[in-house]
């Protein structure tokens, strides 16, 4: 499975009930969805993977779950920090996607050398969604990461709309949401603004 281009929805349990977060992604347009619950037990994240699985299958969207490689099954692969450990496709299903966060050079090498499908980059700009984010990268490196990387490149990190095409410029196969969406009032229109053409 190929990583699908465009908006990469972050179901984060940070910012209410992912389950209905996600299918408001997922009525928004994402192309991918992941499923983020930091702080969760197995059992609960589980339950949650369970309920948006269906929904997912319907839009024809990936679903990824957030640090849980024994889980990957609920969903459609598995997307991993870089604190997370070494992982083998081995344990996981047949055609499971594979991310890798980054935030250098060095790590997206590493990550392409152990064979992940797809990484993530950033934090592109300030952001107050992660506890302990690193100073933001630019646009800039996120350029070069681009330019570097053989799989797709998803940028995150204090994405706005107004950014979002010097973001797209980049080469970005995605862009990951998260604040300006789920903090929306309406987070199925929010997400659906951020992948009209010329967004």
């Amino acid at each position: 499975m190929t990583l699908p281009r465009g908006l990469y929805g972050i179901a984060d349990a940070g910012f209410g009930d992912p389950v209905v977060l996600g299918h408001a992604l997922l009525e928004g347009g994402a192309t991918v969805l992941q499923l983020r619950c930091k702080g969760w037990r197995a059992p609960a994240v589980a339950t949650a993977a369970r309920a948006l699985a269906p929904a997912c299958r319907t839009h024809g969207v990936p679903l990824l779950l957030n640090d849980h490689l024994a889980l990957s099954h609920l969903g459609d692969g598995v997307h991993l920090g870089q604190d997370d450990g070494p992982w083998d496709r081995a344990g996981l299903a047949p055609g499971a996607l594979v991310g890798r966060s980054t935030h250098d050079l060095a790590q997206l090498a590493a990550a392409i050398e152990e064979g992940v499908d797809y990484v993530g980059f950033g934090p592109v700009f300030g952001t107050t969604t992660k506890a302990g984010a690193l100073p933001p990268r630019g646009l800039d490196a996120l350029a070069r990461i681009v330019a570097a990387s053989t799989v797709p490149v998803v940028a995150i990190g204090g994405l706005e709309l107004a950014s979002l095409p010097r973001v797209q410029a980049t080469g970005v196969a995605g862009w990951a949401v998260i604040s300006a969406i789920l903090t929306a009032p309406d987070p199925a229109a929010a997400a659906q603004a951020f992948t009209r053409p010329g967004a």
